[in-house]
């Protein structure tokens, strides 16, 4: 490898495993996190927005250092973060878009 010149393979080596135990101790901490606001917050959209962000930093934090995104060049990140912001809002956008369907048939008694 050649930005390794200067650090022998044991430096290498173990300078990996400390970056896979630091991510995988804060991917531990947010699901910690995760755990206790289940069971102090009740059931509601404050609840699920907060799921949903840290369901976000889980997902990045697995991205970026077990699939190697964190690595590569800032044009391959954004090829494949803005397709994936559009399909997440697409969802977002039938869901809300099908509960109000939804509403309005009940409203008049469509169903």
């Amino acid at each position: 490898m050649a930005h390794d010149i200067n650090m022998d393979k044991g430096e290498a080596h173990k300078a990996k495993i400390k970056k896979i135990i630091q991510v995988t101790i804060i991917l531990s901490v947010v699901t910690g996190i995760e755990f206790v606001f289940a069971f102090i917050m009740d059931a509601g959209t404050a609840r699920t927005a907060l799921f949903f962000i840290l369901t976000i930093v889980k997902a990045y934090f697995i991205i970026s250092e077990f699939m190697h995104l964190g690595h590569e060049v800032n044009a391959l990140k954004w090829s494949i973060i803005f397709p994936l912001a559009f399909i997440l809002w697409l969802i977002v956008a039938l869901l809300v878009e099908g509960d109000t369907v939804y509403q309005l048939r009940e409203l008049f008694n469509l169903l």
